[in-house]
């Protein structure tokens, strides 16, 4: 696992770069399963961005994260942005890896951001704790194990209140019945 202080620096330079642009953005993946769930390794930083946002902007984006020493494939990032579908950045200054998805996964995700302290004095959006889970969900649907655990996890860690919306999230990816598969899973193999 990368040490939280190269995270810091890499999002520092990236989350700069969305504010100047005006880019609405959260935070998901790994980061966001430690933040709600339990510690793991994680060795990239997911990002959701807003496409319309990112798409006026693009080739301004392009040049800025260039110059902040962040690499890409240009047309394969305006591909991406065209067709909704992940690019990634590689920050060579820390070796750290980007995965830009220009698109809500769980449709309305971003206006329901939290803001979280994930490093000292740091507060960044982050995606709310239902929203991850139901992400979790999603990608647990496409034969992620890895996802299933996070999604026990930060379901185990949910605050009472918060379940409802998890429900309705699973309802509307059309996901019940494996939401509540995974949710009876036990976390530990038994012999």
């Amino acid at each position: 696992m990368y040490p939280a202080e190269i995270f810091r620096d890499t999002l520092s330079r990236l989350l700069a770069i969305l504010g100047r642009h005006a880019v609405r953005f959260h935070l998901t993946g790994g980061i966001t399963s430690v933040a709600y769930g339990e510690p793991r390794m994680t060795h990239d930083i997911d990002i959701v961005v807003d496409n319309p946002a990112l798409a006026g902007c693009l080739d301004e984006f392009v040049t800025a994260v260039t110059q902040a020493g962040f690499m890409l494939d240009a047309d394969a990032a305006r591909r991406a942005v065209a067709d909704r579908s992940m690019f990634q950045l590689f920050d060579m200054a820390e070796a750290l890896k980007i995965d830009v998805y220009p698109r809500e996964m769980i449709p309305g995700e971003l206006d329901r951001s939290t803001r979280l302290e994930l490093f000292e004095g740091v507060w960044i959006p982050v995606v709310s704790r239902p929203d991850a889970a139901a992400s979790k969900l999603a990608w647990a649907s496409k034969g992620s194990q890895k996802s299933r655990r996070d999604l026990r996890q930060i379901a185990r860690l949910m605050p009472p209140e918060e379940r409802p919306e998890l429900t309705r999230l699973a309802g509307l990816l059309g996901l019940r019945d494996l939401l509540a598969e995974i949710l009876a899973e036990p976390d530990e193999i038994s012999g």
